[in-house]
């Protein structure tokens, strides 16, 4: 049996109710609260590749920012939000608007036209308030929950927040699955890193430790779907 078939058969469903809220994990990595017609993504990372050139000369693709507004796109034509908000490190660096191509701007214009769109600061965008549309702030609350940044260990219940850019990996027969995931216990909820050039940190590292001290489950993004795997099948790096 094909790993992908193995895996099948731990989904648990999307759905993930926090805080007395519906939540719906996309397959994109982004998150929908359907009850507010709000969509949340995190840590996009906008103009990764042009901050590695400007400030080591090292050069990567250019084309990050642009994979990753087409795939933004793409979740917003098929769920069509009335708000959006990005929690935190948007862009790689304050700088990064100013770096982006004309072509970027306008797509991200273009998303941004007719919905309200809230931008949370990020430890690596905090600085970023003009010339990107929307609205900026450090926390923003939709009913029970509490949407920032980067998790604080013993915050109340209903905590959303990004920075962590978690990954889980299953190994099964000797092969081995390492995806982005959301990661949460009903109480908060961690979000995987929406950008195409972003790494990500292993589930079972110390890191999650005080976040969630009576465990997880971790949420892999699949070909198409999401799947729910609990912490006892997950494997260290």
């Amino acid at each position: 049996m094909a790993l992908g078939q193995k895996l099948e058969k731990t989904v648990k469903g999307t759905d993930h109710p926090l805080a007395g809220e519906a939540l719906s994990l996309d397959r994109t990595g982004a998150l929908w609260l359907p009850e507010h017609r709000t969509l949340v993504v995190s840590d996009l990372h906008l103009e990764k590749g042009s901050s590695f050139a400007a400030r080591s000369g090292q050069f990567l693709p250019p084309y990050d920012t642009r994979e990753t507004l087409a795939c933004l796109h793409e979740v917003i034509q098929r769920l069509d939000p009335a708000c959006v908000v990005a929690l935190g490190d948007s862009f790689h660096d304050a700088r990064g608007p100013e770096r982006m191509e004309p072509g970027d701007r306008a797509m991200l214009a273009a998303l941004q036209e007719g919905r309200d769109w809230v931008w949370i600061a990020g430890n690596h965008d905090a600085a970023v308030s003009e010339g990107v549309g929307g609205r900026y702030c450090e926390t923003l609350r939709i009913g029970g929950l509490t949407l920032r940044h980067e998790p604080l260990a013993g915050a109340g219940e209903g905590e959303i927040a990004g920075h962590l850019h978690p990954c889980g990996k299953v190994s099964m027969r000797g092969r081995s699955v390492r995806r982005r995931c959301f990661v949460g216990d009903g109480h908060r909820l961690v979000m995987p890193a929406f950008g195409a050039y972003t790494g990500g940190l292993n589930v079972r590292d110390s890191a999650f430790e005080p976040l969630f001290p009576n465990g997880f489950t971790a949420y892999l993004l699949g070909d198409g779907r999401v799947f729910a795997i609990g912490r006892t099948m997950l494997g260290r790096d």
